[in-house]
């Protein structure tokens, strides 16, 4: 007899209208709990209330032994989780056996980032064609606001207050922030209205659109990108979150603010946002030298 992976189903229906998660998310999740699906059924467990929490630790160890990078088993973890706590809410299992269950350790993965004079150069795009202008004010508002690729493919219109020089952001679990607009950016994009209007469909309330009218797509973006690093020689894969990382660390490196840059990112948890701070840590190390009582070279 097999699982009633209905319940997987619902669950995801679940992700997707109540918690909003971005398709690609939900697809890593049903990739998940379709193999904790068939783990179980291969050890003949045929009832969700018979896994227990040995069940899900030899899950996620046999998880890493087949290949999957730890964090690649911390997220199926997450998904295993997330689920039987739904399961729990559904009064389908009393208890979620995967609370206590953690994955091998991850090392850290350092984001890349461009620097100013890679950027600038990135960024000082000919206004030849309709095009040009919009992709300069895409690229412009991705550096100058540290967007998320989905963030700005959902922007509209109304969401941009040019006069204010703000942007509001529908961000990660479906939370609101409002970040600044830098004033290339702000100059850029009242560029690229002026072009809009003779591409955009009328009912269409879009900030980007493509050569048909419509919003932009996320994988229309990628390529744009892609495709104007390549032509401007830059030696590294450029892709819309690097400059996210770029606008993180280079604000973070003048400021040191990082409760000011966790905001403008939109991170729930500062640790997220502290990944950042390994590539300002030669700075810190020259004010730690010039300014600790100990530290201190005699004059």
């Amino acid at each position: 007899m097999a699982l009633d992976r209905s319940l997987v189903d619902g669950y995801l229906r679940h992700l997707g209208i109540e918690r909003r998660l971005s398709p690609h998310t939900a697809t890593n999740y049903a990739r998940d709990l379709r193999a904790l699906a068939e783990f179980a059924e291969r050890g003949n467990l045929d009832d969700w209330q018979r896994i227990d929490s040995q069940h899900v630790r030899m899950f996620a160890a046999r998880s890493h032994a087949g290949g999957l990078s730890p964090r690649s088993v911390q997220r199926r973890l997450s998904a295993t989780r997330g689920f039987f706590n739904y399961l729990v809410r559904e009064g389908v299992v009393k208890s979620n056996p995967a609370v206590e269950i953690r994955a091998p350790k991850a090392g850290k993965r350092l984001p890349g980032t461009l620097d100013a004079d890679q950027l600038n150069h990135l960024l000082d795009i000919p206004a030849e064609d309709a095009l040009a202008v919009r992709d300069r004010a895409i690229m412009e508002l991705f550096y100058s606001s540290g967007l998320r690729l989905a963030e700005l493919v959902g922007l509209d219109l109304t969401h941009i207050d040019l006069a204010d020089r703000t942007v509001r952001v529908l961000g990660k679990g479906s939370k609101t922030r409002i970040v600044p607009v830098g004033r290339k950016a702000d100059t850029a994009i009242r560029a690229w209205l002026r072009e809009r209007a003779a591409i955009a469909a009328v009912d269409d309330a879009a900030l980007f659109v493509g050569r048909n009218g419509t919003r932009l797509k996320h994988r229309a973006i990628q390529l744009r990108i892609a495709y104007w690093a390549k032509r401007k020689g830059l030696p590294s894969r450029v892709y819309p979150h690097l400059f996210r990382h770029s606008f993180a660390t280079h604000l973070l490196e003048s400021s040191k603010d990082l409760r000011g840059v966790q905001e403008l990112l939109g991170h729930a948890d500062i640790s997220t946002t502290q990944i950042y701070t390994h590539l300002d840590f030669a700075h810190l190390a020259r004010t730690y030298d010039a300014s600790h009582p100990r530290a201190k070279r005699k004059t």
